[in-house]
C-alpha cells in the first residue's frame, strides 16, 4: 500500500517538474492523470484520487523512488559535464548531436537531471518505445500533446506543438534500440522542427554500429540522419587504456564520496567496484 509519506515525495517531485511545462493540463496530460484528478493531487486532496497502481505509475513517469532508502545523489562528473553542456547548448540553438561512448559511465544520468530541470525538454528511453508509433505517442505524451488517436493526427499535433515551443528539446537514449522505421521517422520529426528544436541522441557502440552499417549498406535514412545530427560520434572517455583507467576511477570515487555513508572506505569500494557506477551504487545501497 502506497503511504501518505510516499504520496509526499512523489507530489513534491510533480510540483518540481511542474515548472518544465507551459500549464497545469500539458503537465497533468505528460503523467497521463486527468485535469481533474491533477488539480486535486497537486492542491493536496489525495485521499481515494489514484489508486495504488495509479501511484507507483505516477512515480514511474516521474523517475521517483519510492523505496525506503537514502535519495542517491547526482554528482558533477567530468560526463555531466560534459553531456548537460552540449544538451544546453543544442537546446538553445536548435542544434543536434550524437554521444557514443562505453556504457555505465553516468550519461543517462545526466540526460535524466537535464530533463528534469529544463523546461520544454523530454528524455526518452528508446529501449522502452522501439517502434515507430511508440516512439512518437511517447515522445507527443511527455509533451502532454494528445497521444491517442490517429497516429498522423498524434504526429501532426506534436510537430505543431513543437514549433510553437520555447526552444524544445528531445533527448534520445538507446537510440540504437528503435527499429528502422522508428529511426527513419526520426528524420521526418527532424525535418519538420528544424531550428525549432534540440535533439541529441546517446548510445553505445550498438547506436554507432547501426548508423555505419546503414550507411554502408546505403539504406534510407542513415547518411541524412548522421549528417542532421552532426555527423561527428561525440566521446567524452580516453582513448588510451591506462588515461581511460584512471577516467572511470576518477568518476567512481566521485560518485562513492557523494553517497557514502560515515566510515566507508571509499577506495575499496571503487577498487572492488572496477569503477563501474552501476555497482558502486549497488555496493553502497546493501
Amino acid at each position: 500500500m502506497i503511504t501518505n509519506q510516499q504520496k509526499d515525495k512523489i507530489l513534491a517531485v510533480m510540483a518540481e517538474n511542474r515548472k518544465n511545462y507551459v500549464s497545469d493540463a500539458k503537465h497533468a496530460a505528460s503523467l497521463g492523470l486527468s485535469v481533474s484528478v491533477y488539480s486535486n493531487i497537486k492542491n493536496g486532496d489525495t485521499e481515494r484520487k489514484l489508486s495504488d497502481a495509479g501511484w507507483v505509475s505516477l512515480a514511474r513517469r516521474l523517475d521517483v523512488s519510492i523505496e525506503d532508502g537514502k535519495q542517491w545523489q547526482v554528482v558533477k562528473t567530468p560526463v555531466f559535464e560534459y553531456v548537460t553542456t552540449q544538451l544546453a547548448l543544442c537546446r538553445q540553438q536548435g542544434l543536434s548531436g550524437i554521444i557514443c561512448d562505453l556504457p555505465d559511465i553516468g550519461k543517462t544520468v545526466a540526460a535524466k537531471w537535464f530533463a528534469r530541470n529544463t523546461p520544454n525538454t523530454v528524455y526518452v528511453d528508446c529501449s522502452q518505445v522501439k517502434t515507430r508509433p511508440r516512439l512518437i505517442r511517447h515522445i507527443a505524451r511527455l509533451f502532454g500533446v494528445t497521444s491517442t488517436g490517429r497516429y498522423v493526427d498524434v504526429y501532426d499535433d506534436l510537430v505543431s506543438y513543437l514549433r510553437s515551443l520555447d526552444h524544445p528539446m528531445i533527448i534520445l537514449d538507446e537510440a540504437g534500440d528503435l527499429t528502422y522505421e522508428a529511426y527513419l521517422e526520426l528524420k521526418a520529426l527532424w525535418n519538420a522542427t528544424e531550428h525549432y528544436c534540440g535533439w541529441y541522441q546517446l548510445g553505445a557502440d550498438a547506436l554507432r554500429t547501426k548508423i555505419d552499417r546503414g550507411i554502408e549498406y546505403a539504406k534510407v535514412g542513415y547518411a541524412e540522419l548522421k549528417s542532421r545530427f552532426g555527423n561527428v560520434y561525440q566521446r567524452i572517455t580516453p582513448v588510451d587504456a591506462k588515461e581511460l583507467e584512471a577516467f572511470i576511477a576518477t568518476q567512481a570515487t566521485m560518485v562513492a564520496k557523494a553517497n557514502a555513508g560515515e566510515g566507508v572506505n571509499i577506495k575499496e569500494v571503487v577498487g572492488k567496484c572496477g569503477g563501474s557506477l552501476r555497482r558502486v551504487y549497488t555496493a553502497l545501497n546493501k
